[in-house]
């Protein structure tokens, strides 16, 4: 790493376990990985586990992966879930919010801005040559994300096993998320009392003190006294997340009356946000037809374009509700002018669709953190994180059709349903933009920042050559 910048490449912080890190300094790095986290929640997931276990050693695997199985069951977007989650434990509620919002903030003012731009131009060659680069990288980096949590999360030949069982059911099968991660939940449960070596025990609080990571041992010692229960406490978050999340939309009913989009927009991805189990990919579909074909806001083509600008900005892949939105209010601005309506609707629209990730978070993690002893859940939630493994290979999977190929097909046989890539149509820049990038990677130790910027600059000079004519 010589010669490369401290932030591109997320070097070890100097702090230890006994000097705590800062609020300021935690607000910087999660303003960092806000702006690095591109390639969707697999991509999202590397980039955390990179910097916050590995480089900076403020949060262990076990305690990481335990919060990301959490974030798994929960609706919405893992990737921010689990950065309010560690958040949380390091800063209490309020360094929940600022890790949830600056996870989120860089794509909310890139995918506006592209949003502003579309509605005016529609199209955008310099924008697509810039991701054409970035989204070659990002696949890089799934791959790595891949291997890096696998190797830490699959210890034995079961977690192996739970770990490929998931893949092929969500790749080959297309079986419901919630049921892959209630499978290997029960899974967990049943092997606890039938082969309980195969699912380690919680780690004891004498080892957690003894640990070199920074909350792990803060934990231990007793410092972090917000991760305890109370009913108190979750009845007054309770209180305050359901007033921050309908207050906006009964506003705009009453600015704008109940059949105004903006009372449209508030209500229906306020209630998408109730439904995303299992990513984006799994609400997608659902917000499509609707958005396209009873409310009208844009038509399938351009359903397509901004599925493809949420895919490589940074931010979860549901950003694409704030571009639905900001076309759907500028079409139908009512009283206002056409672009103040969009800014408005796609406001709104972000805030009830990220909104319930805080209360999800902040009303359950300390009952979590609670039942982090108990070996049956234990057990669950490690079974649990095996399955993830499978999440991740699958998004990698389809992110990596998607990439290095432009025609992809469904194909069905029996109970299967598979993607199929059309081999004629490899797109071999991007497959050597994405090995190049690897090799970046893991070979040379290239930090994320440098192989993205160095990605998006040959992405765009290669896009040029071939389609700026």
């Amino acid at each position: 790493m010589i010669g490369i910048p401290r932030r591109w490449t997320g070097a070890a912080s100097a702090k230890t376990p006994d000097n705590p890190v800062s609020l300021a300094e935690a607000t910087r790095v999660w303003a960092t990985i806000g702006w690095l986290s591109f390639g969707g929640p697999a991509g999202q997931i590397a980039l955390m586990h990179r910097e916050l276990v590995e480089q900076r050693r403020w949060i262990s695997d076990a305690r990481f992966l335990h919060a990301l199985s959490y974030c798994m069951l929960l609706p919405g977007p893992e990737a921010q879930q689990l950065a309010i989650y560690i958040g949380w434990l390091m800063h209490r509620t309020v360094g929940g919010v600022i890790a949830g919002t600056l996870f989120v903030l860089p794509g909310v003012i890139v995918i506006g801005v592209l949003s502003w731009l579309y509605a005016t131009y529609q199209q955008l060659p310099p924008v697509t040559a810039i991701f054409f680069g970035l989204k070659a990288a990002v696949l890089a980096v799934v791959i790595e994300a891949v291997l890096r949590v696998g190797r830490r999360a699959l210890k034995n030949r079961v977690m192996i096993a739970i770990a490929a069982a998931a893949f092929v059911a969500l790749y080959f099968f297309k079986v419901p998320f919630p049921l892959v991660i209630l499978s290997a939940a029960l899974i967990g449960i049943a092997g606890r009392h039938w082969r309980s070596t195969s699912f380690p025990a919680p780690t004891s609080t004498a080892a957690l003190a003894e640990s070199d990571y920074l909350i792990d041992r803060r934990i231990a010692r007793g410092e972090l006294t917000h991760t305890r229960r109370s009913l108190r406490r979750s009845v007054a978050v309770l209180a305050v997340c359901l007033a921050l999340w309908f207050g906006p939309v009964v506003g705009s009913m009453l600015l704008f009356g109940r059949a105004s989009v903006f009372a449209q927009q508030g209500t229906f991805f306020g209630e998408a946000a109730l439904v995303t189990f299992g990513g984006a990919y799994a609400v997608l579909a659902y917000v499509a037809q609707r958005a396209v074909e009873t409310y009208g806001w844009l038509s399938p083509g351009e359903m397509l374009d901004g599925l493809a600008l949420a895919e490589t900005t940074p931010g979860p892949l549901i950003m694409v509700v704030q571009y639905v939105a900001f076309l759907g209010a500028f079409r139908h601005p009512g009283g206002l002018s056409p672009y103040a309506a969009g800014v408005l609707g796609s406001l709104l629209t972000t805030w009830v669709t990220f909104i319930p990730c805080f209360l999800w978070i902040f009303l359950g993690a300390p009952y979590v953190e609670a039942l982090r002893s108990n070996r049956t859940l234990s057990a669950a939630l490690s079974a649990i994180t095996a399955a993830v493994v499978g999440v991740i290979l699958n998004l990698s999977a389809w992110f990596a059709v998607h990439t290095v190929f432009h025609s992809v097909q469904m194909r069905a046989t029996g109970f299967m349903h598979v993607d199929v890539p059309e081999w004629r149509s490899v797109d071999l820049a991007a497959l050597a933009l994405s090995t190049c990038a690897l090799l970046a990677m893991l070979r040379f130790k290239l930090g994320m920042g440098w192989t993205l910027f160095g990605s998006a600059v040959l992405g765009a000079g290669i896009w040029t050559f071939f389609h700026g004519g």
